[in-house]
């Protein structure tokens, strides 16, 4: 078919198209981020090749009637990545996964594609960012004994990766990564919105006609949100993210889309010389204060099928100068205000002239309202100069009358802090009446009543 001419303009940050340029995308919101790109489309096919089919004919049909089988998963050889993913790798399935330069991306999916690789037959990875030397020598740190059915393609014509594809027919295919992917089709550079959003197109068509699957790695923003249009993370199966701190060996992945599994799981590792190590015992590795020193209280949160604990610690300080200052890491900086205003109100203390320092031990960062009971324990201990002399967990989520709201699968959480060895729990008095264990359950209605049992 002749070829025709087409010039879009589409927002660098969300990936909205306009048919001129204006100075604000009115989708985001962001400012002069609409740029003009020239693309090359085909004529419009026929009506009929444009239809269509399905089971039903091309007339609907009853939902109850609808046949339903398993997914086909396979084994990445990686425990914590089989459960972020829900079970496994699912067969004709597009998994994107991010993260920051350096986090460890490139190193779990060479882990991921060697054991793969021994298992399953020939596995793809198009590098398009390394030379075959480095990917090697990354392969031989963190694989040891390389398989024979592991093969390297440093390209980045994605028409050229899909024909060695048809060659090899790979039972696994690795892009890294898209940003550097480009299609000759389209008359834009590589890593444009235009080039990403067509090689995602044909990557995807190429998974799901041949049911393989395939992990595409993207690159982050400044600001730590995937780069590249949105629509990107619609097309895919899974969103993975990768994260943690640059200097610190854990790093948490998280899935922020799965069409086959559930979103709240969490997988676990430590950077080591010898790649990624899994850590399947979250909470012994991130606690080693037992709870019992000023200002550290140990809380926990329900992460997938499983309960997480970690240390929360507080310092409270007279301001010097200026004004008091509020600094939080691993929690909300909201979430913090709201806690210190609880306090002020409900438990008669002033915090006008104090600095706050709160920080979660270990890298974790937490958003749920569970942790709310040990943050504010915490800066009560620290500003008191008192500890509690037993090893307590505390979880709830603090109201603004004051009040403790209950939290989810506490029963669970006290089953952790027997095996973990906790003496007592503090929780809201709905969740009071789980199964205690052989550990002292604490049911408090209001912050002021968890003071008390804290520092009895």
């Amino acid at each position: 078919m002749a070829k025709k001419a087409k010039t879009v303009f589409m927002c660098s940050e969300c990936g909205n198209e306009y048919p001129s340029w204006q100075g604000q995308c009115s989708y985001c919101g962001a400012w002069n981020t609409i740029i003009e790109h020239k693309v090359k489309e085909l004529e419009e096919p026929s009506a009929d090749s444009r239809r269509r089919t399905g089971t039903g004919g091309g007339q609907p049909v009853k939902l109850g009637s609808v046949g339903t089988a398993d997914y086909a998963r396979m084994s990445s050889g990686i425990g914590e990545l089989d459960r972020v993913l829900g079970g496994g790798i699912v067969l004709g399935s597009l998994v994107l996964i991010s993260g920051e330069p350096g986090i460890g991306k490139s190193t779990i999916i060479a882990q991921s594609a060697n054991s793969i690789a021994d298992k399953y037959g020939t596995v793809l990875y198009v590098s398009g960012e390394e030379s075959e030397e480095q990917v090697k020598l990354r392969a031989d740190r963190v694989c040891g004994s390389i398989s024979d059915n592991l093969l390297i393609y440093p390209e980045t014509n994605i028409e050229n990766i899909l024909a060695v594809c048809e060659n090899e027919k790979p039972c696994f295919l690795i892009v890294d990564s898209i940003q550097t992917m480009y299609s000759a089709e389209v008359d834009s550079v590589a890593g444009s919105i235009t080039q990403i959003r067509a090689c995602s197109n044909l990557l995807i068509k190429f998974a799901k006609t041949n049911n393989v699957p395939v992990f595409i790695v993207a690159h982050v923003t400044k600001s730590g949100e995937l780069a590249g249009p949105k629509t990107i993370e619609h097309m895919v199966d899974c969103v993975l993210s990768f994260a943690g701190e640059r200097d610190r060996d854990l790093r948490i992945l998280r899935s922020f889309k799965n069409r086959f599994g559930t979103t709240d799981e969490i997988g676990a590792f430590r950077m080591t010389s010898d790649g990624m190590i899994e850590v399947p015992d979250l909470s012994g590795s991130l606690i080693e204060n037992e709870g019992t020193e000023e200002g550290s209280v140990v809380s926990a949160v329900y992460e997938g099928s499983r309960p997480v604990f970690f240390e929360i610690q507080a310092l409270v300080t007279r301001a010097n100068v200026g004004f008091a200052r509020r600094t939080a890491i691993g929690i909300s900086q909201n979430r913090l205000s709201l806690i210190l205003a609880v306090l002020e109100k409900k438990a008669g203390i002033s915090l006008l002239d104090y600095d706050v320092y709160v920080n979660v031990v270990g890298g974790m960062n937490t958003n749920s309202t569970a942790t709310d009971l040990a943050v504010a324990l915490a800066i009560y201990s620290s500003f008191k100069g008192r500890a509690s002399s037993r090893r307590i967990v505390a979880v709830g989520e603090v109201g603004l009358t004051g009040h403790l709201r209950s939290v989810a699968n506490a029963d669970k959480i006290i089953q952790e802090a027997v095996r973990l060895g906790y003496e007592a729990v503090i929780l809201p008095d709905r969740n009071a009446g789980k199964t205690s264990g052989g550990i002292q359950v604490i049911g408090a209605s209001n912050i002021s009543d968890a003071i008390k049992a804290y520092l009895k």
